[in-house]
């Protein structure tokens, strides 16, 4: 089951909703746990298994951690467990057979628990955090469980540490104006996937499927500007909808996106390109290796360590592993010497180069092997046909939607709200006419997911 679908807008919310606001205190988080579970096991009910495993074992890992604190070598041996038996299961289900390509040996993939690299990574920081004395543990199970079932983003992000809910598992507020607040999000968010999204991603499913030594350089970057643009309206549309949904429930999640395509610099994209994954590593991997405060020839190790380990998240493959090492380089080199010269730069110059550079990086990660990205940096960069009638065409086509995802993707209509929001008429406006253009969204929504052919999920690799 997607956010993006029939049965969950109009069935399986709607019963979630109604149970959860009618039930007691009490019981808010046994349904949480059951709904989280119901919906992750209607697309794996086996894999389900995993995620109770890595619960049982974080939540046993957390008590015995909290219940030796004066005994260093217990607390070590269940941080230890929790990291080891985390860590497994992501590496024998989604990088098995990477690894064993490596060694030269012909091994299967297993088929990969959707959502794995999220609550693993989710449950691992609450053992982590506990540890390093940061979090106080949590002493019901159930309200463990819930944590790390939460459907809103169990399988899409964002990654939730449990610092960041730890005061809303125990106890939260819930209302019928959080309820309204986090439907227009989450409306917002489908509207993203399923209007912009799915319609650019049709151009780049096409291109993509074409012989790039047959296509022209105007097509090759139509199609990676297609899928630059579906890459984030689908991912940032998830983490809408989860932020939404979350807010329904009474959780406040943090923030995931925050405009990446207006960034003056590589370094400042991933700031605001999928945070709390970001802010995930920085956390748990660059600072315990020391950070930036080892040296410089550290920072640079550390840096190129947490490049190589995104990359590998997002997929197990070497052009992930590539992708991750191509921008790790590029913020290497903006620390030693290149951000200096960005920030003399007028803003439309450097936006401009962090833009190219990320849609550049793009083809690495979806062109599904290294050989095939270098096809089709060819077919953009040294095609022998600049432009070709497929071009013109593909553009006409899909001119309008190239409009709105542009328009989407800057500060421009959230600025105009800024200036509306400054004086009470404009406010009455704008608070009369949001629940219009928030129904008639969920409308075209609803119309194109009933006729929906083309409606991916884009998170099966992780």
């Amino acid at each position: 089951m997607v956010f993006s679908s029939i049965a969950f807008i109009y069935f399986f919310l709607p019963a979630v909703l109604l149970i959860y606001y009618i039930a007691p205190l009490k019981l808010k988080n046994l349904i949480l746990l059951v709904s989280g579970l119901f919906f992750y096991a209607w697309g794996e009910p086996i894999y389900v298994l995993i995620m109770i495993l890595s619960t049982l074992v974080d939540y046993t890992a957390g008590r015995i951690i909290d219940r030796f604190d004066s005994k260093s070598s217990v607390r070590r041996a269940a941080l230890a467990l929790s990291i080891l038996v985390n860590l497994g299961m992501l590496g024998v289900f989604k990088y098995s057979g990477f690894a064993a390509g490596i060694f030269g040996l012909e091994i299967s993939a297993l088929p990969l628990p959707i959502g794995i690299s999220f609550y693993t990574f989710q449950s691992m920081s609450y053992t982590i955090d506990l540890y390093m004395r940061k979090i106080k543990v949590q002493k019901s199970f159930i309200n463990f469980a819930a944590y790390v079932s939460l459907f809103p983003q169990i399988v899409a992000g964002p990654i939730v540490r449990y610092e960041d809910v730890q005061n809303e598992i125990n106890s939260r507020k819930i209302n019928i104006y959080l309820l309204g607040e986090g439907a227009g999000i989450f409306i917002k968010g489908l509207a993203k996937k399923v209007i912009l999204a799915n319609n650019i991603g049709l151009l780049w499913s096409e291109i993509k499927a074409m012989d790039y030594g047959n296509i022209s350089a105007a097509t090759a970057w139509l199609g990676i500007l297609a899928f630059t643009f579906q890459i984030y309206y689908d991912f940032s549309g998830y983490s809408d909808m989860a932020v939404g949904l979350g807010k329904m429930l009474g959780f406040n999640f943090p923030e995931n996106f925050n405009y990446p395509y207006i960034s003056k610099s590589i370094s400042e994209f991933w700031r605001r390109w999928h945070i709390t994954l970001g802010s995930w590593f920085r956390s748990y991997v660059y600072i315990p290796l020391g950070g930036n405060r080892k040296g410089k020839f550290k920072t640079l190790r550390n840096l190129f360590i947490v490049w190589a380990l995104t990359g590998l998240w997002h997929g197990a493959s070497w052009n992930f592993v590539v992708w991750g090492l191509y921008f790790g380089f590029i913020i290497i080199a903006e620390k030693l010497w290149l951000g200096k010269w960005l920030e003399k730069l007028p803003t439309v110059f450097s936006t401009a180069y962090s833009f190219i550079l990320v849609v550049i990086g793009w083809v690495l990660f979806d062109t599904d092997t290294i050989q095939n990205a270098f096809c089709y940096y060819k077919a953009m960069f040294f095609s022998g046909n600049f432009v070709d009638s497929l071009a013109v065409y593909e553009f006409k086509s899909y001119f309008i939607v190239f409009v709105l995802c542009i328009f989407g993707a800057g500060k421009w209509f959230s600025r105009l709200l800024e200036k509306c929001n400054r004086n009470i008429t404009g406010t009455r406006i704008i608070e009369n006419a949001a629940p219009v253009v928030q129904a008639g969204l969920l409308l075209i929504c609803t119309a194109f997911l009933v006729d929906a052919g083309y409606n991916p999920f884009m998170y099966f690799r992780f």
